[in-house]
């Protein structure tokens, strides 16, 4: 098995290790926002396309465990998977979804400033499957990477990840 592979199977069972652990008491604010910090790290490829102007167009598919503090009801390790597009210029988008032990989902769309170690992030979760059904919630977070040109690979961490979720209100009726 090649480094990379090691280095993957090695974050994936570091992200499992951490779902057995139990979630930590908290009380959700009135609103019933509850806040949570998390560390993640990731891994994949990059494609590059040259443009215009002075930096090229690119697209990542990275993956990895994200690890979280507080956030109660959303456990403690979830598998982060991340696709995004950097036009060269000014559009940074992404969408991303992270995956419980038991296969339900979190739904993200990220916006990010221009790709560069440092720079700021946002992440808007956008609906959830199971368990995470009705969530919603924001978070912001720095990147610090690496990118090795030659073979197109990428790895990183989210630096400061931080942010709240709650289940969406329910309206009278019975929908959300």
């Amino acid at each position: 098995m090649n480094r990379g592979a090691l280095f993957r199977a090695a974050l994936l069972a570091s992200a499992v290790g951490m779902l057995a652990l139990p979630a930590r008491g908290e009380e959700p604010a009135a609103d019933g926002w509850r806040p949570f910090t998390a560390t993640w790290t990731l891994s994949g490829r990059r494609e590059v396309l040259p443009t215009e102007g002075d930096r090229d167009a690119s697209i990542v598919n990275l993956t990895g465990p994200l690890v979280l503090t507080g956030g109660e009801g959303l456990g403690r390790g979830l598998l982060g998977e991340v696709i995004g597009y950097d036009d060269g210029g000014r559009l940074l988008v992404g969408r991303a979804v992270f995956t419980d032990e038991h296969g339900d989902r979190i739904f993200c769309a990220l916006r990010a400033e221009p790709i560069g170690t440092g720079r700021l992030a946002t992440g808007t979760i956008t609906g959830g499957t199971g368990r995470f059904a009705g969530l919603e919630g924001t978070f912001t977070l720095a990147w610090q990477y690496v990118v090795d040109p030659e073979r197109g690979q990428i790895s990183g961490r989210a630096v400061n990840l931080q942010g709240r979720t709650r289940l969406a209100p329910t309206r009278p009726g019975g929908g959300p």
